[in-house]
């Protein structure tokens, strides 16, 4: 059984794949190490697009940053990928409307993991309050973002805000978001964010997380 899920883990969550370290001095590992010890409550391994890993090397990457996770006791989530998940005994497991149906990975994974589920419209958020086995909702783009080629339109502070009122669950915003920008995000309701390269470019790993934590200190 891996972690309970609460709340508390999607103050500062961190999303991150090989693809996502645009500074080849570091490794993604040397990343997500800083994220952890600067205070991250979650961290999502998403191995997606130009640059990612596939293979045996996507599977030891996967490994090197479970046992991270488990060492700094928090939460290691898998971005859509229901084997990798097993195979690393994740303690959660995330999925896209675009991925497979969110019903056949809870079937899939049990008891034995936390689902998450991207929601970015009113009627994602009504079809997921009527699905048993969902922890979280993630919801976004909320400001124009780079790290993903697919996103969909910018829902904005105010569609965010109504979606975390239609949401008889947890949300995590997630979308450009910047240490600039953050403080408008309290006030819609959510858990905490989601964040790509806010994190995974920061020159200042430990002020970016601080600066998160201290967002949605409740």
């Amino acid at each position: 059984m891996g972690m309970q899920f609460e709340p508390g883990m999607l103050r500062a969550y961190f999303i991150a794949g090989t693809q996502d370290v645009k500074d080849k001095s570091k490794t993604l590992q040397e990343i997500a190490k800083q994220a952890m010890e600067a205070g991250i409550t979650a961290f999502q391994y998403r191995e997606k697009g130009p640059g990612s890993l596939s293979g045996a090397k996507r599977d030891e990457m996967a490994a090197d940053l479970r046992e991270m996770c488990s060492d700094y006791e928090i939460p290691f989530i898998v971005d859509d990928d229901v084997d990798l998940a097993i195979k690393t005994h994740a303690d959660g497991i995330h999925v896209g409307q675009k991925d497979e149906r969110v019903t056949k990975v809870i079937e899939a994974v049990g008891q034995s993991m936390f689902v998450g589920l991207s929601c970015d419209t009113q009627e994602q958020v009504n079809i997921a309050n009527h699905i048993d086995g969902i922890s979280y909702l993630g919801s976004g783009p909320v400001f124009p973002t780079g790290s993903k080629a697919d996103a969909d339109p910018v829902i904005g502070v105010d569609g965010l805000a109504k979606l975390v009122q239609a949401s008889q669950l947890p949300v995590v915003a997630i979308g450009g978001i910047t240490e600039q920008n953050i403080v408008e995000l309290p006030q819609t309701g959510v858990a905490g964010v989601s964040v790509i390269s806010m994190i995974a470019q920061s020159d200042d790993i430990f002020r970016t997380v601080k600066v998160m934590n201290e967002t949605f200190e409740k």
